[in-house]
Order: C-alpha cells, then structure tokens, then sequence
C-alpha cells in the first residue's frame, strides 16, 4: 500500500491538486482523475489517468 507520507507530497501533475487513496487509486480532490498503482508504485503520469 501507499505511505501516508508520500501521499502528502504527492500532487496532481494535471492540476497539482491534492491528492488522496480511494479503491488502490490515487484520487485527485481538486479535479476527480484517478492514477493507478502498479506494484505499490503510483503511476502519476496525465496519460494514464481516468476521469
């Protein structure tokens, strides 16, 4: 799982919004896209976002 740590420095590369884990996701508050994690790595990359 994702470390609470790097959760709070981690940012939105779409909006730089906060960000937050929901369902193995990192979720975006300010703009909904959700970036996936692969091997408890966080794929932060626009491409692979969803809406």
């Amino acid at each position: 799982m994702i470390d609470k740590e790097l959760l709070e420095i981690l940012a939105c590369p779409a909006c730089k919004g906060d960000v937050e884990l929901k369902n193995d996701l990192i979720a975006c508050k300010k703009c909904g896209k959700k970036y996936p994690v692969r091997d408890g790595i966080p794929v932060m990359l626009i491409d692979e976002a969803k809406d």
